[in-house]
Parts: C-alpha cells; sequence; structure tokens
C-alpha cells in the first residue's frame, strides 16, 4: 500500500514535491537576518554583541511554546510557522533598521532637533515601519496561503511567530546598548522589561493585523471582509505608537498602556479560547455524517471534540504500538480536525466544489491510511485493553473480530479472498 504523506496532505501541498517558494523564501529570510547581525556586530564591540545575542535568544524557545500551546487543536504546518518567524528576524528587521536609521537621520532629526526627532520616530515612523514589514508576510498568507488560515486563531499564531522573530532581533541591539552604557543594573532592567515582564509586546501589536488577515481569509464576502486587514494594520499600529510613547510620561504612563495591553492579551486568549469550543461544536456537527464510511464513530466523535480526550487517545496509542501507533492516532486526530474545518469554509461559500471535494477525498485517505497504519502498528495484545474513551463501546480504532465460521455459500461460488 502507498504510504500517504500526511504532512503533506495536512498543508495542502502535492506530496513529495519540494516546497521550492518555500525553500527560496527561507534563504532570502535567512541572509537578511545575517545582513542584520552583521550590522549588529559591526556598530559595537565583540562582547557587547555576544551577550545580546545570547540574552535575546535564550527567552525565545519558551516564548514560541507558550504561543504553540494556543494552536493545539488544529497546528498549523510547520513549515509556514519557521517562515514567518525568519520573516520577521530577517526581512522585517532589516528593513526597518534602514528606514528607521534613514528616517531619524535625514526627516526628523534635522527638521525637529535631537530630542523631538528621536520621539517621533519612536511614536510614529517606528510603529509604521516595523508594523508594515510584519505585516507584509501575513498578507502574503492571505494571498498565496489562504487555505491555512481557518479562524482568527491562525491569525494570531502566524502574527505572534514573526513578531517573535522581530523581537528577538531588535532585543540584541538593546542589550548591546545597554552592556556598552555600562552594563550591571541597567543590562538588567533592560532584560526584566523586555523579555520577563513585556515579552509579548510585539507579538500584541502585531496580533491587530493578524485578526484582520483572519477575518479576511475565514468571513462572508461583505465589505467589511475586506476592510479587516487595513484596520488591523492600523490597530496594530497605534497600540505600538501608544507603547513607545508612553516612556516620555515616565512610569505612570508606561503602566497605564501596560494594563490596557494586558487586557487586550486577555481577550486574545478568551479569543483562542473561544474558537476552541466552537471547533469542538464543529467536529461534533460535521464528523457524524462519516459514520457509513467505517472512518469514524459516534464515541470517536466524542474523543475528536474534547482535548483531554484526544492526549489520553495518545497516550493509548502509545502503550499499544510506541511512538509509530501515537504519530499515526496524531494523524487521525488532526485529518478529522480538518475535514470539520473544511465543511466551515464551505458553509462559508469559501471553497468551491472541485476544492471541497479534493480536499475533502484526501482527508479522508489520510484517516483511513492513519487507520490501517494503528492496526499494523498496535496489533490486538493477549488481554485487549478497552480505549480509554469508549467505555467498551465500538470505535473505528478496534474492527469487530471476523466470524468464527463462514457463513453458508450458495451451491457452485468460490470462496472470498
Amino acid at each position: 500500500m502507498a504510504r500517504v504523506d500526511p504532512k503533506a496532505v495536512l498543508a495542502g501541498r502535492v506530496p513529495g514535491r519540494p516546497p521550492i517558494g518555500l525553500m527560496t523564501g527561507l534563504a532570502v529570510t535567512s541572509a537578511c537576518a545575517l545582513v542584520a547581525l552583521g550590522l549588529y556586530a559591526w556598530s559595537g564591540g565583540a562582547a557587547g554583541f555576544a551577550v545580546g545575542v545570547i540574552m535575546a535568544v535564550l527567552p525565545v524557545p519558551l516564548l514560541v511554546s507558550l504561543v504553540l500551546l494556543l494552536d493545539r487543536l488544529e497546528p498549523e504546518p510547520w513549515r509556514d510557522l519557521v517562515f514567518a518567524f525568519m520573516w520577521g528576524a530577517g526581512v522585517a528587521v532589516l528593513g526597518a533598521l534602514i528606514l528607521n536609521t534613514y528616517g531619524y537621520e535625514y526627516l526628523t532629526q534635522p527638521r525637529f532637533g535631537t530630542e523631538q526627532g528621536h520621539f517621533l520616530t519612536a511614536t510614529v515612523g517606528a510603529p509604521v515601519i516595523e508594523e508594515s514589514f510584519k505585516g507584509a508576510v501575513l498578507f502574503g498568507f492571505l494571498w498565496f496561503r489562504r487555505s491555512e488560515i481557518d479562524n482568527l486563531t491562525d491569525g494570531i499564531i502566524y502574527a505572534a511567530m514573526v513578531a517573535l522573530g522581530f523581537a528577538m532581533m531588535e532585543n540584541i541591539a538593546y542589550y548591546m546598548k545597554a552592556f556598552e552604557a555600562g552594563g550591571g543594573h541597567q543590562l538588567e532592567a533592560v532584560f526584566i522589561l523586555r523579555s520577563v515582564l513585556a515579552p509579548f509586546g510585539h507579538p500584541l501589536f502585531t496580533s491587530m493585523t493578524g485578526l484582520g488577515v483572519a477575518y479576511a481569509a475565514t468571513g462572508r464576502r461583505t465589505v467589511g471582509r475586506w476592510l479587516a486587514p487595513i484596520g488591523g494594520l492600523l490597530a496594530a499600529m497605534v497600540l505600538h505608537g501608544l507603547w513607545n510613547g508612553s516612556t516620555a510620561f515616565g512610569y505612570r504612563g508606561l503602566l497605564v498602556v501596560y494594563l490596557f495591553d494586558l487586557g487586550i492579551l486577555a481577550g486574545l486568549v478568551g479569543v483562542v479560547i473561544w474558537e476552541r469550543r466552537q471547533t469542538v461544536r464543529l467536529i461534533g456537527t460535521y464528523l457524524p455524517r462519516y459514520g457509513g464510511t467505517g472512518l469514524v464513530s459516534p464515541l470517536d466523535v466524542q474523543m475528536l471534540g474534547r482535548l483531554p480526550a484526544r492526549k489520553d487517545a495518545r497516550r493509548w496509542a502509545r502503550r499499544l504500538g510506541g511512538s509509530a501507533a501515537a504519530r499515526d492516532m496524531a494523524n487521525y486526530q488532526l485529518a478529522a480536525t480538518e475535514v470539520a474545518l473544511l465543511h466551515q469554509r464551505a458553509d462559508r461559500g469559501l471553497a468551491d466544489q472541485g476544492r471541497f471535494e479534493q480536499r475533502q477525498r484526501a482527508l479522508l485517505e489520510l484517516m483511513r491510511d492513519a487507520l490501517e497504519r494503528f492496526r499494523r502498528d498496535a496489533p490486538p495484545p493477549r488481554r485487549p485493553q478497552v480505549p480509554p474513551w469508549t467505555h467498551g463501546g465500538p470505535t473505528a480504532f478496534r474492527p469487530p473480530p471476523p466470524p468464527m465460521f463462514e457463513p453458508p455459500r450458495p451451491y457452485g461460488t468460490s470462496p472470498s479472498r
């Protein structure tokens, strides 16, 4: 049996075809990141550069893990997430570095002086330039990878990834300046502010663009759908400008804007939780109609609609067949979730019949392949183990045993093979 490529099916690409566009994009973004690092190293000392890189990279794994924790029900393709992160760390940083520098030296500083020029660059120039560069990749996803954006959560996740890449590179410059200014308490204060108290500043700002792009990708065909990305980008610029400008009003101004941003962050988490419940409802609405295919039972639908039950199912699969069976279970769960989201897109008029049928066949084939692979990787043990979510009821993961005696055949027919 030909092996189905789960990653290709879930990502909606042709199996076996190398993603040339993605590879080219990663090469370009990596080159831009190297150029930006070179400019940082050239502008400061080796010791400050090394300290800046270490302190900037140190919290990134934790921050990325927290972002991806919000995307457990229907994870985005890792290739797209890596590209978004590298765009922020490469193209966005290098473009903003060049334009912010030239904007200050040739526009704001000559006209308004050093102090006021810095303030205008930080509160107006930098938010417009930086959010435009970060948002460009999100607009690119809307144009080229629209089918990967299924809900508002996806827009938040992609926005957070590009912003974390940008913040990591930007923090290098801040830590270098603090180190070269004397280090010590000043370096500690900058680290606490940027990596402990407000590590989600850039992700919060850019999430406004992500929300607008996601609404445009998933909303019905109305005027608001076309205006949403522009509105989201403007909201990102305003929030960014408020944060940068709050420092001019001392700690009180910074505290007011900080609490305001915390409220928005809580709202974004609330959106993710609400959409997770909506996706569970979609699974319960659309998956039962596939009961006749033998790919899903009513009890399997209940398992797919609860995150703890999905986790228990993967653990059960791992006990029976190790990592291979757990991977089969995970592929089955992801494909089933994508089927429900595909139906939602069709109901909103976002998927034509040809595209719907093609995608539906691929996902159902992945579910069937995952079941067959699971039965191979996790053969029934001597003492049958009941799947934890079934309470002994029927499930697609344990097909009924063959009959003990073959039923009688009409005279003159040969046995079935």
